[in-house]
């Protein structure tokens, strides 16, 4: 054998390290996939519980009535409480992202999930039973602000997907709370709550054990500027605001009344209300289609498109006649107007910088909360001066047309921000 020359047998070792050494990086990379995956799985579960702990409550007015002696009025009061509770926390939230983790807040709404869940059932008094309502608001408005941040970053390259199957975990919620509240009627209503806080307990220590051995990103490290990230973003955050708000501001104002309305076209009242069902259902496959479109496609042109879906949706259901006819236009408008929540959320978090994200969407989210609120209420006080179903929903359809339009210039123009599509 001559000198320097390898043994025909023996294999290439730098070859054989670098093959080792990527094999590790597979390695590497998939374990940290899985661990995230798994906490994704733990929100997904925390989402539906602070759903469910909104929805719920609507069902069980009746029974509040009887169990408190309490009238219509102070009834409503408690509902409106969850709501506002929602909306209260969440620029504080966004400020307490600056200073400090994505965790540990999350951490905290499951913490006031769990008590607000446990005040409920044994609340003694209607005063107990709205300061626990406006708890468990308050884990709803705390616990959204933190985990859609959280998420989008956890999985960059895929944001409209995982929001999509977040939303759709959150709004199995809305379809199973009626039927929840009817196996629990069997016993006691306040068992519902006492589960609710249970699992609500559970499902915040298995996030917090599953966070802590996940490879967590450090993508929000630069965010501790919230007013400074509020006036950076602030067109990013004015467009998503206008464009999502207002189609939500006509959103509640239709669902809110949607059994009177449907009374009203001579429909039975039973079969009214379990068109909100239908609704509620038509939403839980359009979350994950729209988050997977989200991806795909350039981020207005496809929250136009639904938007335009939505105002169809509402045409057809004040033109529909006959129980077919109204059931299919209940389809359209619940799976538009679902599509719209995911693809708004992908807009901003995936337009956003790291270093601005979690605060600027906490603006975002306030603004959106707050222009839709006052949606129930207008449609009401234009009934009550005697404006007919008909002609109040047609009139906020064509107002949202004329958005869209506006939208559809300005975007021609290259004058609305965050107009690129998601990364595939």
């Amino acid at each position: 054998m001559s000198g320097g020359a390898k043994p025909a047998s023996l294999p290439d070792q730098g070859s054989g390290v670098r093959e080792a050494f990527r094999n590790a990086c597979l390695r590497a990379r998939r374990s940290a996939a899985v661990s995230r995956t798994r906490l994704f799985g733990s929100l997904c579960a925390l989402v539906f519980l602070v759903n469910f702990a909104r929805v719920v409550f609507a069902p069980l007015v009746g029974e509040f009535i009887d169990a408190f002696g309490i009238r219509e009025g102070t009834a409503g009061l408690i509902v409106t409480l969850v709501w506002l509770g929602s909306a209260a926390p969440r620029l504080p939230a966004g400020w307490a992202l600056t200073r400090f983790t994505r965790r540990a807040v999350i951490l905290v709404s499951g913490g006031m999930l769990t008590a607000g869940a446990l005040g409920v059932a044994l609340a003694p008094s209607v005063l107990a039973l709205l300061v626990a309502a406006f708890a468990i608001g308050l884990a709803s408005g705390v616990y959204f602000v933190a985990a859609n941040p959280f998420i989008a970053e956890l999985f960059p390259r895929r944001v409209g997907r995982v929001m999509g199957v977040h939303g759709m975990a959150s709004q199995l919620a809305a379809v199973i709370a009626a039927p929840a509240v009817t196996v629990a009627l069997w016993y006691d209503w306040r068992y519902a709550f006492y589960v609710l806080a249970v699992v609500a307990a559970v499902s915040t220590v298995a996030f917090y054990a599953l966070a802590r051995r996940a490879d967590l990103p450090d993508a929000g490290a630069g965010d501790t500027d919230f007013l400074g990230a509020a006036r950076g973003e602030w067109k990013l955050i004015v467009a998503g605001v206008v464009l999502t708000g207002l189609t939500s501001f006509v959103w509640q104002g239709l669902f809110n009344f949607y059994e009177l309305y449907m009374i009203q076209k001579d429909l039975p009242p039973a079969t009214a209300r379990n068109l909100l069902t239908v609704i509620f259902a038509a939403g839980v496959p359009a979350f994950l289609v729209s988050g997977d479109l989200a991806d795909r496609l350039p981020h207005v042109p496809y929250l136009l498109g639904i938007v335009t879906s939505f105002v169809v949706g509402v045409v057809l259901v004040v033109v529909a006649e006959g129980l077919a006819a109204v059931v299919a236009a209940s389809v359209v408008v619940g799976f538009a107007i679902h599509m719209l929540f995911p693809a708004g959320d992908t807009y901003l978090l995936a337009s956003l910088p790291d270093e601005s994200r979690a605060s600027a969407y906490a603006v975002f989210s306030a603004g959106m909360m707050s222009a839709q609120a006052a949606g129930s209420w207008v449609v009401g006080e234009a009934i009550e001066a005697g404006a007919t179903y008909d002609a109040v929903f047609l009139a906020l359809a064509g107002g949202l047309s004329v958005l869209v339009a506006a939208y559809a210039v300005l975007y021609r123009l290259g004058r609305v921000p965050g107009g690129a599509a998601g990364a595939v």
